[in-house]
This record gives structure tokens, C-alpha cells and sequence, in this order.
């Protein structure tokens, strides 16, 4: 594909950073749309896009011939009727994470994705914040060793930011913010095999869902994982995370300009902590158009496809289920 990219980007109230995104790639913004008309308006004219191109119904996208990709950041429950009939349409999609909220919604999302040539990208955002690269890229190298034990947060305070959409039942804060921590964990050390689950809920009187979950994890043989929840922490926003090896130590977060790093000489003496300099990017929008738009334009693997959203899932609904059953769930992973 030589041309330019066009690009239409569904929702404006969560979606203006993927109108960024593709216009710092140097795709040119060619439909904005969205069915609240103030939120359209704000954002066609933060962007300059002519009022000409702003549009309030997804299908125009799907009838318009010249578009080749579509960013989807609309309410978690619309993900899937949205983006398959787009892919269907032949756009390409990058959508929102979570990819979908129930286990029959990620089945057709995969099976979609599979019979349609355009490709799918789920914006699991935590692959591009610099200081997890950062990490991922140290616990590959074997700077730290074998990990055996791997933690991450998902701590955000929903209290005024809790609306209709995010009070759905079907949205469990594991499903639609937790995701990102699972999501990490997955990407670093690979598919949990069993999830054990404790849940309570004394924060949101709005939701009728655990507003605190904290699971256990059982990766491979030696690897232990723990994921905790609050989407009504009376704290600031944070993904601290931490992972063990048998090397070392690193601690990082999405919203720290450091990151820490311990490791041991070669006696296995712990040496003084390092501190390491990241970009503090905790939704790079950006890297994230520039691999979806790499693997569109050259051919290649999706990073994030519907399977890896579709995992990510499975392993949140296991911890609901533990969490109401007060039993070890194993992920269904079989789409």
C-alpha cells in the first residue's frame, strides 16, 4: 500500500487520542463521527477537520469506499456490532480494549476477524507505555533472570467518572479496567493456567459489582502471579507493577518518569537499586497507530489480534467467576 491512509475515527469523547495517534503517523483524518453532535463539534474543530467531515452514524464509514482504517473508542458494550461490521465492510479496525464483555461477544469477535481479510488490532495500550517496553525488553534479555513472580494494579478511582456504560453489570471493573493489568502480565510472562479470586465491594454504591478484586494467578511451572483491582481507590491513577526474577527486581509504573531496577552480582549479592529514566506516556496512541499501520501497510501479524483481546478476556471473566464462586477458575482460552 503506497497511498496515504485514510482514516475515520469513531468516538470522541475517548477517542480523540487516536485522532492524534494517526495524524502524527501522517494518515490523513478523513471522517470523524460520533452521535453526540457537542463532542463532535469540540473535537472537529480542535483538529481542523472541516465540518464536511464530521458524521454522526458508523455506517456512512462502512459506505464509504475511500476509508481504509477505523478507530473504534465508543462505550465497551457497542465493540463488537461496531467493529465486525466494519471488518466485514473491509476497514480495517483498531479497537478499544476490552475487546468485548461477555464470553459469546469475544467468540464472535474472533470468528469475524477470522473469515474477514482486514486486519484487527484490540488497543491494549500497556504493550506501548515506555516504561513496560522497558520492561518486557529486560525480562526478555535475561537481565533479571527467570521470573517467578510477576504483580501489577489497575488502581483508578471511578467515583466521578462512573456513568450508565461503566455501571453496567456486564462491565465489571476486572473486565473493563482491570484488563489492562491482565493484559500486561499476559504480554510478559505469558497465559495464566488458574485464577483464584477474592472480591468486595464497600467503594461505588453505583454498581452492583465488586468495586475491589484481588486474583492469584499459576503461570508455568515456578511462576506465580497476582493482579489487584480498585476502581474506587481513594488514591491517585496507577498500574504500579512489579516483577521478581531470580536476578532481579524491577518496579515501574505508567505514570512515573523513573523506573527501578535491582540486580545481583555475580555471588548473588543484591547491588544498590538502579534508576532508570522513561517518557512518561501512559496512552501512547501514537506507537500504537504506527504498529497497527506497520502491519496493515507491510502484511504483517497484528500484535494485539482479536485472540490476544480475546484471551485477555477470558482470563478476566475467570476472575469474576472465582471471585463469585470462591473456587480456582482455569481460563478458557478456545476461541
Amino acid at each position: 500500500m503506497d497511498k496515504k491512509l485514510k482514516v475515520a475515527n469513531i468516538g470522541m469523547k475517548f477517542g480523540m487520542s487516536h485522532v492524534e495517534g494517526a495524524r502524527d503517523f501522517g494518515a490523513e483524518i478523513a471522517l470523524l463521527c460520533d452521535n453526540n453532535e457537542e463532542n463532535l463539534r469540540f473535537a472537529g474543530e480542535r483538529y481542523g477537520i472541516p465540518e464536511d467531515r464530521w458524521i454522526t452514524d458508523y455506517n456512512d464509514i462502512i459506505t464509504n469506499e475511500s476509508i481504509d482504517v477505523a478507530t473504534v473508542a465508543i462505550p465497551d458494550q457497542q465493540h463488537v456490532k461496531v467493529s465486525c461490521d466494519l471488518l466485514r465492510a473491509g476497514k480495517h479496525v483498531l479497537c478499544e480494549k476490552p475487546l468485548a464483555l461477555t464470553r459469546e461477544d469475544i467468540e464472535e469477535m474472533v470468528r469475524v476477524s477470522d473469515e474477514c481479510e482486514a486486519k484487527f488490532m484490540v488497543g491494549q495500550i500497556c504493550r506501548f507505555t515506555p516504561a513496560f517496553e522497558k520492561a518486557k525488553e529486560l525480562v526478555s534479555s535475561g537481565t533479571i533472570g527467570d521470573v517467578y513472580f510477576i504483580e501489577s494494579e489497575y488502581a483508578h478511582d471511578y467515583m466521578k467518572l462512573c456513568d450508565e456504560w461503566r455501571a453496567d453489570p456486564a462491565r465489571h471493573g476486572v473486565i473493563g479496567g482491570g484488563c489492562h493489568a491482565v493484559d500486561l502480565i499476559r504480554w510478559i510472562v505469558g497465559d495464566p493456567q488458574e485464577v483464584f479470586a477474592y472480591g468486595t465491594h464497600m467503594l461505588l454504591p453505583m454498581v452492583s459489582y465488586d468495586d475491589a478484586t484481588i486474583a492469584v494467578m499459576k503461570f508455568g511451572e515456578n511462576v506465580m502471579g497476582k493482579v489487584f483491582v480498585s476502581t474506587g481507590c481513594k488514591r491517585g491513577y496507577t498500574m504500579r507493577t512489579v516483577i521478581y526474577g531470580t536476578k532481579g527486581t524491577i518496579i515501574c509504573d505508567n505514570t512515573s518518569p523513573t523506573m527501578t531496577l535491582f540486580l545481583t552480582d555475580e555471588e548473588g549479592v543484591v547491588l544498590p537499586e538502579q534508576t532508570i529514566d522513561v517518557v512518561v506516556n501512559n496512552h501512547n496512541a501514537a506507537k500504537e497507530f504506527e504498529v497497527f499501520a506497520d502491519a496493515i501497510i507491510n502484511d504483517k501479524p497484528v500484535m494485539t489480534d482479536a485472540r490476544e483481546g480475546a484471551k485477555t478476556v477470558a482470563v478476566c471473566l475467570a476472575i469474576v467467576e472465582s471471585a463469585k464462586t470462591g473456587k480456582p477458575v482455569k481460563p478458557d482460552y478456545n476461541f
